[in-house]
Formats: structure tokens, sequence, C-alpha cells
């Protein structure tokens, strides 16, 4: 017994020397953390391969030639996104809605859709804006009564159906013009501009020193620079918004205090920065442009398809289009925050955004491995040993029916790539988040290319191409092909483009963790 006690003090007394005071040992209490795999993705590693045409293209070498480039690991979906997948954003937006149209009526559940500032801000953390002071927080918990028989909760309800003018034989339906979809977004590029970093200035006064940012003189709309009544950065006349039109940026000052005593202060001008003008606003209406199977064919009969496409349960695994680039891209940042408040809700730490491939990620994920193949599936033919067509699209002398579709398919029709990846040829064609420009192979970095360019509305439509990739039901054979790049203007929809979301993954490597 005594042996045992000894033993006992003398290990006390080594781990009690053992405690590293005055070491820098780093933070302590931090877990072991690992990358969760995000829903219905694969992991692709990372990677260097040859971007491009394997063989020699001559009518499109102006477009794309052979590059070695290196991508780092991601995530990327293992299908297109879904009809079903995307109608859960599209459900989102329209009950945000009904439930702010229902806390701020006059009904009987008025109150049950409230909930305070605090509460409503652990439940969804993630930044969504500054809330209206005229609305109130909404409760996500209480379920909505689309069939209440009260007249009041109707009412309330009431401006989200189309008006009785507009009804056919008077169904009762959503109109869907009003599904606007509100989110913020920061431009990092814009951010990380040498002209916009933070400059210290030297002083040998802390109370004195001042910090020079770039700025731009508008906020939100709002010339900060004119004043009211003489008094600058007084909110006063609306102008373009800066954060999408850079050649709006400069300087302006911002008045703050500086103690200069117990209590006692004195305003004091200097040069500074809110980086709200970093943070990008937009609204968008989600809902996707079902006409697009009538207006994309001249003289074909596509109505029944325009009718029941996104709605019906027939086609819910079928890959949603109708989608423009900036509908894929605010889904892309729905879904973000639909995981990363989840994550917070439960303790647990954020993950990167989902958003669209670059080009480069894209190909390199259809690959599937094999650098040199110019299709997903591994070979230099489109069929397979027994003649059979390998992917969705316009065989032959154009017969659609020989591939075994006809227009879309179901997503997971097609056999997968090594990458477990399905119709990365075919299919539809996908949204990358890169803008089109014939060059861009010769000036893009070799480390994650990546070329962007964010059009605005009253720009030429040249520069609101952005490429898409992988061909789909009505394209040519050549278009599967992985190095095949062609591209569709950013505020266009139609009914054979889609999208698949991407995720940078959070380290180095998956074998890093072990």
């Amino acid at each position: 017994m005594k042996k045992l006690i000894l033993l006992a003090s003398f290990i006390a007394i080594v781990t009690g020397c053992n405690k590293r005071v005055g070491e820098l040992i780093g933070v302590q209490g931090r877990e072991k953390w690992f990358q969760p795999d995000p829903f219905g993705t694969m992991y692709i590693p990372m990677g260097s391969y040859h971007m491009g045409p394997s063989d020699e293209e001559v009518t499109m070498a102006h477009t794309a030639h052979s590059k070695m480039v290196s991508v780092q690991a991601f995530y990327i979906d293992d299908s297109e996104i879904s009809n079903n997948e995307y109608r859960q954003f599209v459900f989102w937006v329209r009950d945000s809605i009904a439930r702010k149209l229902l806390a701020n009526g006059g009904g009987p559940d008025a109150e049950e859709f409230k909930i305070e500032q605090a509460d409503y801000l652990a439940m969804h953390p993630i930044y969504t804006g500054d809330n209206n002071l005229q609305d109130p927080y909404i409760n996500w918990d209480s379920k909505i009564k689309w069939d209440s028989d009260n007249e009041d909760y109707r009412l309330d309800l009431q401006p989200m159906y189309l008006p009785e003018g507009e009804r056919f034989y008077n169904r009762k339906e959503i109109d869907s013009r009003k599904l606007n979809y509100e989110y913020y977004r920061i431009d990092i590029r814009l951010a990380a501009s040498k002209s916009n970093r933070f400059i210290p200035q030297k002083s040998p006064d802390i109370q004195d020193a001042a910090h020079e940012y770039k700025k731009a003189d508008y906020i939100n709309g709002v010339n900060l620079s004119d004043g009211v009544n003489g008094v600058p950065g007084t909110p006063s006349t609306p102008v373009a918004d800066p954060g999408k039109d850079p050649k709006t940026l400069g300087t302006y000052n911002v008045s703050d205090q500086v103690a200069v005593g117990q209590g006692n202060y004195v305003p004091r001008e200097r040069k500074g920065v809110d980086r709200s003008v970093f943070i990008l606003k937009d609204i968008i209406n989600v809902y996707p442009d079902t006409l697009a199977w009538v207006h994309d064919f001249t003289y074909s009969f596509n109505e029944p398809m325009t009718n029941m496409y996104f709605w019906h349960p027939a086609y819910d695994d079928y890959p949603v289009v109708g989608v423009t680039w900036k509908q894929a891209r605010a889904f892309s940042i729905w879904r973000s925050n639909l995981l990363n408040n989840y994550l917070i809700g439960t303790d647990q730490s954020i993950v990167n955004d989902f958003r669209l491939p670059t080009e480069s990620e894209w190909e390199y994920a259809a690959r599937g491995g094999n650098d040199l193949s110019p299709y997903p599936w591994g070979g230099p033919y489109i069929r397979n040993a027994r003649g059979c067509f390998l992917g969705n699209f316009k065989p032959l002398r154009g017969s659609y029916i020989d591939d075994g579709g006809f227009h879309s398919l179901y997503v997971y029709a097609y056999n997968p790539n090594d990458y477990g990846l399905y119709c990365m040829a075919g299919n539809v064609a996908e949204w990358t988040s890169n803008a089109f420009d014939e060059s861009s192979y010769d000036f893009a970095h070799d480390l994650n290319p990546d070329y962007v360019y964010e059009a605005q509305d009253k720009e030429a439509n040249v520069l609101k191409r952005k490429v898409i990739r992988g061909g789909s039901w009505k394209d040519v054979g050549y278009y599967l092909q992985v190095s095949s790049r062609t591209y569709e203007y950013q505020d266009t929809a139609k009914c054979y483009i889609g999208f698949r979301n991407v995720m940078t993954y959070l380290g180095r490597d998956k074998n890093d963790e072990f």
C-alpha cells in the first residue's frame, strides 16, 4: 500500500512540473476537428492535370488548349441539383414570406409567428442583413395552416396568391412573382484590392493615431459626401451601388470620438471605412423559368413539360432547369446558410460555403482521375462494348431516343465516373462560376484557375457570358467531352442547363486526418 502511495505521489510531482508554464504551447482545449462530408457530395482529392483537349482540336483551339493546372481538394454534388432539391429552396422562400405576412397581420395567430430578437439570432446566427424595424423577427417553428378555415388567417395570406383575374379555372395558386429571395455576399476580391487595404499611419500619440482605409463614397445607394444641410456623412442623394461599380471607389472622412479624460470625449476626423461596402445585397426571384421549354424551341410541342416538369412528383429526381446563373448562385448561398446555421446551433464549427464550381474544378472532377480521357467514363468512345450509349445527348443523325433518353432524365440514369459522379456528360449542361473569355486559358493562373467578372444589367451582353460545361440532352457528342467549353448569358434560363454545387475542403487532403 505504501508503495502505491509513493508511486502516486511521484507521478503527481512529475506531472505537476510539466505544465510548461512560460512556454509557447498554443491555445489549449481545442478539440481535433475533422471535415464532415456534406450530404450527397463526393470528395475529390487535390491534384494536377492537363486542362483542355488531349487531342489537337483545330476548330476550337482559340477557346481551349492544353494547360497543366493544379486544383485543391473539394466536395462536389454526386449529381445535378434535382427539381425536388431546388423545390426545398423555393418552399423556404415561400414560407418565409408567408410567416412574415402572418406575423404582421391581424389574425389570431399573429403572435405565434413572432419571436424575440435574441431567440431569432440563436436560430439564425449567420449574417442575414439588418432586420427591418417595422417587421418582427419570425418564428420558424410555427406551422403554416395553408388550408385554415379562419377568415383573418386567409386574408393575411391572400397577397401570396394570384389575383382572381389571373386564375385559370379559379385555381388558387401561389403567385411565383412574389417568391423573391434577399441575400448577401462578400466581395473579397474588391476588399483585397491594394487601393482598399487598411494602412496604419505613423503617430507618436496613440490617442491621435489614425487609420486610413480606402472606401466608396457611396453606401447602400446613398451619397455620403454631399450630406444634408452641409453636414458631410449624412445620407443624401441616391446613387449607384459601389459594390457593383468599382469605379465609384474613393475615400471619405468618418467622425469618431477620442477619450481625453474620465468620461470626456472630443470628436476627431479620421479617414476610415465601414467594411459593409464589401457586403453586397441582392434580391432575386427564385422560381425557375418553366416557360423555357417553350421559348427555347420554335415549332415544337413542349407545353406538357412547361406545365408539369418542375412540380409533378414524376419529375422529382430529374435535374432542375430554367435556372439562371444568378439563381444558381443564390441557391448556393441559401444552402450554405442552411448548413452553417445548423452547425452553429449544435455547437459545431462552420464549414466553407457551397458555390458553383470553377471550370477547372468541374473538368478535374469530370475526368474522374483519367487525365487524358476525352469523356468522363474513361474511354475514347461514346459507347460501351455492347454498343450502348454512355450519356444522354443527341446521337447519330439526331435520334434523341437512341441513347435511352428523350429530354432530360433521372439524375442517376447513367453509370458514374471513377469519382462516383453521375451525368458529368449529357443530361443537362451545368453552370460554372467563371466568366467566359476565349483567351482565359492564356492569362488565368495555373493554381486553382478562376476568371470571374461580375457583369451588371446595364453592361453589354458579351460581358455577361458564363461558362457552361458537360453538354446536354439536346447537344451533339462534341459537347460531352470534358474539355469542351461554351457559354450562356448569366440572366438567361434554358431548359437544358442545370447546375451542381462544390465546397472547398478544409485542409490539404483527407489523408492528413489520420
